[in-house]
């Protein structure tokens, strides 16, 4: 049988009738409607806030606070000057350029050169921080350091 659009149908199976709740006593989900009986959950508009426990202490509040939280903190991902070694020389490395070549996967993120290893190739890198072993490698190699705003 050749299939147009005269007698397409959908997988069978895939459809559903949608549930009717409160329709009488023979649908199975008449008078409470599947809430059971009485109590905040069986009334309309119920809506619990997350992390609710009954009027329980929640957890969230039962769990000491430890430590300092600095919010000011800020998060590098961290480059080193070994890794750099895989452009060609001459080239301005830039953080959408680790990226795309999958040395940083956090696209937001500040990042930082640290001096992990040797440099031979002259290049230009730009970045958000160069701990000092970086800086001296880069520029020794023949290359450019730039910081990003």
């Amino acid at each position: 049988m050749a299939v147009n659009l005269s007698n397409l149908k959908p997988a069978r199976g895939s459809r559903h009738r949608k549930v009717r709740v409160g329709r009488g006593i023979g649908s199975k989900l008449g008078r409470t409607s599947g809430k059971g009986n009485k109590g905040q959950k069986s009334r309309k508009g119920y809506s619990r806030k997350p992390g609710f426990e009954g009027g329980q202490m929640p957890l969230r509040r039962r769990m000491p606070k430890r430590g300092f939280h600095n919010p000011t903190h800020s998060e590098y991902a961290v480059v080193n000057v070994e890794t750099l070694g895989a452009f060609a020389a001459g080239e301005t490395v830039t953080p959408e350029l680790l990226i795309a070549a999958g040395f940083i996967r956090q696209v937001r993120a500040q990042i930082k050169v640290l001096g992990d290893g040797e440099l031979k190739t002259a290049l230009t890198v730009r970045a958000h921080k160069f701990s000092k072993s970086a800086e001296e490698k880069i520029t020794k190699a023949g290359g450019k350091v730039e910081i990003l705003p």
